[in-house]
């Protein structure tokens, strides 16, 4: 009975309060940018048993775990990253929480400015990756079919 009441139902790593009552690597996963591969591979650099209650572990274990979320991206080869090759800079880097939103933003944004085919089609809120368009996307007001009034005169 006492571990049930020394569980702590919030944690706060980076930017995202985590589920406590979860495993590490399934509450890591609450954070936006991490998969349920790199949740596991940030609870073995921070030495934390990954399917221990996130809730109950002590805080020096919190403490590891949230360095080793800061530091991920400098720690993980190129291929493991969420964007291989930054537009701008050209880097590897490891996007987490709303840094996510931020630069998928930034790039949609940058598709409109160059006038690329892709950004044209955001702007007109159609289908980007090549999906047929004839009978599905549709959007407003059209439902279904119309069929030609009957008879007349």
């Amino acid at each position: 009975m006492a571990q049930e009441e020394d569980i702590k139902y919030f944690v706060r790593i980076g930017t995202t309060d985590l589920d406590g009552t979860k495993s590490v690597r399934v509450a890591l996963t609450g954070i936006t940018g991490v998969g349920r591969h790199t949740s596991t591979v940030i609870s073995r650099m921070a030495n934390v048993d990954e399917f221990a209650l996130l809730g109950r572990i002590d805080e020096a274990a919190v403490n590891r775990l949230r360095s080793a979320v800061e530091h991920y991206s400098s720690k993980i080869p190129s291929w493991m990253a969420n964007r291989p090759k930054d537009v701008y800079t050209g880097e590897a880097k490891h996007l987490l929480g709303g840094d996510v939103s931020l630069a998928k933003d930034e790039d949609v944004n940058l598709m409109r400015k160059i006038r690329c085919y892709r950004g044209i089609r955001h702007e007109t809120g159609q289908k980007v990756r090549g999906q047929r368009t004839k009978s599905t996307g549709r959007t407003g007001t059209t439902v279904g079919v119309k069929r030609k009034k009957e008879g007349g005169a």
